[in-house]
């Protein structure tokens, strides 16, 4: 079992900043990648920004220039700083990650979700 558990959510005013984090702990093999997703009230999920294995990264346009993904060495946490917050970007964030684990002996590749933080940016 893999559990994901965020931190670092809150109340910031506009302009302001937040550093999220996501930390999986568990019968962990490997991570593939880990990401970041956001959803407002009376909206769908959204991916915000992805970090592949590799060290690629990828970000939805409202955030560009803006959030920063990145990962520890260990490749098992991962971080959103989130720099220049607008009012928009109010949402409660979740954390997911693809990990690989060992199963009643066989290596499984499956999804995982954090329970969620909230992040408030004031006007």
């Amino acid at each position: 079992q893999v559990v994901l558990v965020e931190s670092g959510g809150g109340l910031v005013q506009a302009g302001g900043s937040l550093r999220l984090s996501c930390a999986a702990s568990g019968s962990i093999f490997s991570t593939d990648t880990m990401a970041w997703y956001r959803q407002a009230p009376g909206k769908q999920r959204e991916l915000v920004a992805r970090s592949h294995s590799g060290g690629s990264t990828n970000y939805v346009n409202s955030v560009k220039g803006r959030f920063t993904i990145s990962r520890d060495n260990a490749k098992t946490t991962v971080y959103l700083q989130m720099n220049s917050l607008k009012p928009e970007d109010t949402a409660v964030y979740y954390c997911n990650a693809l990990v690989s684990s060992f199963v009643v002996g066989h290596l499984t590749t499956r999804d995982y979700w954090g329970q969620g933080t909230q992040v408030t940016v004031s006007s």
